[in-house]
């Protein structure tokens, strides 16, 4: 096994022992101080909604990209990174300078993803194993946060939302990509989304429909102080 998968493997090892589910529970106990989101989650069913080569022949991640503004030197989380379709592609775009976070909950594909980093030799990017309630991101660390085609698949956003918020840099951004539909059509209504993010204290800055990526692109940033858990006002499923 490569030096990056080993690598990846003791990321595992560490990250993956807080988070206990409860007897008796479906929720992770540490997300029981935040309420349950009143919607389904799409189960994950693939690391991937299309293929990179379709997408790549509608220049979708240039485009995705370009519109969350993307530069040299900056360094982002792809959160759901999946088989790495964005990883790949913003480790050049942020370049030697910059740096790229993958993260995933499923420890299966953050080892095929460290296969992969190390065959590209993806010098800038670095793996981490999330939680189903906490991206686990370092503080004060990211420029942009990618959610592309994952946010439907969050078991516990009032929680996800609230602890990722402090990895933000000043003037970073979340940007979310998703289509707008029933999540039980693998899909996240722009409503809803927009509501959930608002609960936690982000503001939406900016839409753009994006049919050619599977949907919509909504950018968020923080705004005034986090809520305390227990007065989350939770959003209704449209």
């Amino acid at each position: 096994m490569k030096r990056t998968a080993l690598a990846a493997l003791a990321v595992l090892l560490l990250g993956g022992c807080d988070g206990p589910w409860s007897e008796g529970s479906d929720r992770i106990e540490s997300a029981r101080e935040f309420p349950p989101a009143d919607r389904p989650v799409a189960p994950i069913t693939s690391t991937k909604w299309s293929t990179e080569e379709a997408r790549d022949r509608v220049n979708e991640a240039d485009d995705v990209m370009d519109s969350a503004d993307v530069r040299p030197g900056m360094t982002v989380a792809d959160i759901g990174a999946g088989d790495g379709y964005y990883t790949v592609r913003l480790a050049p775009r942020v370049g030697a300078t910059g740096r790229v976070l993958a993260q995933d909950i499923q420890p299966d594909v953050i080892e095929r993803l460290a296969d992969r980093v190390a065959r590209e030799r993806l010098d800038n990017v670095s793996l981490k194993l999330g939680a189903v309630d906490d991206p686990r991101l370092p503080a004060n660390s990211f420029d942009r946060v990618f959610m592309v085609h994952m946010y439907h698949e969050i078991g516990e956003p009032y929680a996800f939302l609230w602890r990722l918020r402090p990895a933000l840099r000043a003037g970073g951004q979340v940007i979310v990509v998703d289509g707008d539909r029933p999540i039980a059509q693998h899909g996240t209504p722009f409503r809803l989304l927009v509501c959930e993010f608002e609960a936690v204290g982000y503001k939406l800055v900016s839409y753009d429909d994006k049919a050619h990526a599977g949907g919509y692109l909504a950018r968020f940033v923080p705004e005034g102080k986090r809520p305390a858990p227990d007065a989350i006002t939770v959003c209704k499923n449209p």
